[in-house]
């Protein structure tokens, strides 16, 4: 009996110890800062996420001079898909994206995701109005998009990924659902221009994103010139 209770101890010390390394790495994932203005204290690889624009903005996001400003024609025109594709808009706050997609994949659907009530119900009730037979609301919650696994050829996140309040984790979920070559379309304002007057948490570099999506197994594979203030960044799976 005494043989045996050494390598019992020796067996729950390193379980534990394994147990405990697991859980502090997840919890290293995040660190705290005083909230800057915009902010909310919780910062990521070393940038602090930004607040949530909430659904009370949609008539920001659906301004008319929007697709001046922002060149929504030359977004689409080259987006990563084909008229079969499955999309997936995530953030898709009123839908300005999800109902621009939804004709260029008539033999395809797009998955509309936000967490807020409000927008999914925005969404499916438009839905409706309009006709709009391949627009499929989800609610997702702020870890996951709640998408099913290995389906998703493109994620769309316009604006969006640096209000994630839990990047790696939503990361982890979008890496799941997406198919072995399936990508994730990063549209961001552009922080290293400070004159786009934009506020600075509500913006990303290049560098910044790269960072990010590296760690979590992602390779950035082109960030197109099309948009005036935006990035255009495509990532894949690491190979």
């Amino acid at each position: 009996m005494k043989k045996l209770i050494l390598p019992f101890l020796l067996f729950s010390f390193f379980s534990i110890n394994s147990s405990c390394q697991t859980q502090s790495s997840v919890e290293d994932t995040y660190t705290y800062i005083t909230p800057s203005r915009d902010g909310t204290g919780k910062v990521y690889q070393g940038r602090e996420i930004s607040q949530v624009m909430g659904f009370a903005g949609k008539e920001w996001l659906e301004r008319a001079e929007r697709e001046r400003e922002e060149g929504i024609a030359a977004a689409l025109k080259n987006l990563p898909i084909n008229s079969s594709s499955v999309v997936a808009d995530i953030g898709a706050g009123s839908g300005y994206y999800t109902f621009r997609i939804s004709p260029l994949i008539p033999e395809g659907k797009i998955y509309a995701v936000d967490i807020q009530e409000d927008a999914v119900s925005y969404i499916k009730k438009r839905s409706e109005v309009l006709g709009v037979k391949n627009v499929v609301s989800i609610k997702g919650t702020e870890k996951s998009p709640n998408l099913p696994e290995g389906e998703i050829d493109l994620v769309i996140m316009v604006d969006v990924y640096h209000e994630l309040a839990y990047p790696r984790e939503m990361l982890t979920a979008i890496y799941k659902s997406l198919k072995p070559d399936g990508k994730i379309l990063l549209l961001e304002y552009k922080g290293e221009d400070p004159s786009i007057a934009i506020k600075p948490l509500h913006k990303m570099t290049e560098k910044q994103a790269v960072k990010e999506l590296k760690i979590n197994g992602f390779d950035l594979v082109q960030n197109g010139t099309y948009l005036p203030i935006q990035h255009y960044m495509v990532f894949q799976k690491a190979k």
